[in-house]
């Protein structure tokens, strides 16, 4: 019998219990789809009510990725299935999974992510609701769905308007990958701890006096993992989004979105880093940078529970959309790379194209509920 795509261990800890979970389909890159969304939930929710249970610790299977993101191609499948209609599987797999998200990110027991190797997309979702995430040398992270026309959901809309100045933004436009450095700095991970120290900390955490009440036991994390964080601060690598906010800041200085658009893409740098960001939007679908971008800006100021009921609304008209399903074809089932976007550049998007995708397919939003 194949072994569980999600692992759940209860680990004794002294008096009570180390909730491990471990996504575990390393063939994949751990890529969730609607079953690990599930018995996530369903976990969760179980040791939430566990008075044994005082702390969760989540990591993924292999060396290459804590988790890649969601299963696009099952996405890609419901979506083709009923073009311009509803798609089953995509819409309960979203509506579900950002639950979950809300769910880590309300939790009032720790939950430390150890984030290491890639974390894109679903997988940075997962690790951002955490309330205590840890990052290593290997740690990639990246939010590149403005290359398949969909946008940086699962939270995203409210973690990159956190983000320092204009690095959300940016982030948000071009895919562009960070490091453990970037994560930290802007906002979405809390320590860098060296990936051959992990069982060393999974050590030190089964060997606290946890208590029954939530914030001491978060206390009894944070000491454990600063410890070890403060013996590895010297193999941090070099990060990028600080040293470039200044450039960033100017990239996106713009008077409208199209300007913004056309300042990235038209860069012309020798710094690598700069330069793959840039490519990455001019590659993308023009649509998908409008919508996130307006994703954004409309959301600024909403709370985390209106930031994933504007999500999910926005990503069902996506689904719905053959701009989707073209941007996945292109990228990951034909793989010959060469959308057949629907229009040119941003500026050839009619206004009312844009708008449909912000008004409700339906009459009740499934989140409305959080």
């Amino acid at each position: 019998m194949a072994e569980a795509p999600v692992l759940f261990q209860e680990l004794p800890a002294g008096a009570r219990k180390l909730g491990r979970v471990t996504l575990n389909v390393a063939a994949t890159l751990n890529s969730l789809n609607l079953e690990m969304v599930d018995l996530l939930q369903a976990q969760l929710d179980l040791w939430r009510d566990d008075d044994s249970i005082a702390a969760v610790f989540i990591d993924g299977a292999g060396e290459k990725a804590f988790c890649a993101g969601g299963d696009v191609q099952a996405l890609y499948r419901s979506a083709v299935a009923t073009p311009g209609g509803p798609c089953d599987y995509a819409e309960d797999f979203f509506a579900r999974e950002y639950r979950m998200n809300y769910s880590l990110h309300t939790y009032a027991k720790p939950i430390v992510c150890w984030g290491h190797g890639i974390v894109m997309g679903g997988g940075l979702g997962v690790m951002a609701g955490c309330s205590h995430r840890v990052v290593t040398e290997k740690t990639r992270i990246a939010m590149p769905e403005v290359t398949i026309a969909l946008f940086p959901d699962v939270g995203g809309t409210w973690f990159l308007n956190h983000m320092p100045g204009r690095a959300g933004q940016f982030l948000a436009l071009t895919g562009a990958s960070i490091n453990a450095t970037d994560s930290i700095y802007t906002g979405i991970a809390d320590r860098f701890i060296d990936s051959e120290r992990k069982s060393e900390v999974l050590e030190a955490l089964l060997q606290q006096h946890w208590e029954g009440v939530a914030s001491r036991n978060h206390a009894l994390v944070r000491h454990v993992l600063r410890s070890f964080a403060g013996e590895c601060s010297a193999k941090m690598p070099d990060g990028q989004v600080e040293p470039h906010l200044a450039a960033i800041s100017q990239l996106c200085d713009g008077d409208d979105i199209h300007e913004i658009i056309d300042n990235i893409v038209s860069l012309q740098t020798d710094d690598p880093w700069l330069a793959r960001a840039s490519e990455s939007l001019a590659q993308g679908s023009p649509l998908a940078a409008l919508w996130t971008s307006r994703q954004l800006r409309e959301q600024r100021l909403s709370s985390l529970r209106e930031c994933f009921q504007a999500e999910i609304l926005l990503v069902t008209n996506i689904v719905r959309h053959p701009e989707f399903a073209e941007g996945v074809r292109a990228l990951l089932i034909d793989k010959d790379r060469n959308p057949a976007w629907q229009y040119g550049g941003s500026r050839d998007v009619p206004a009312d194209v844009l708008d449909a995708f912000f008004f409700a397919p339906w009459d009740d939003n499934p989140l409305v509920d959080l």
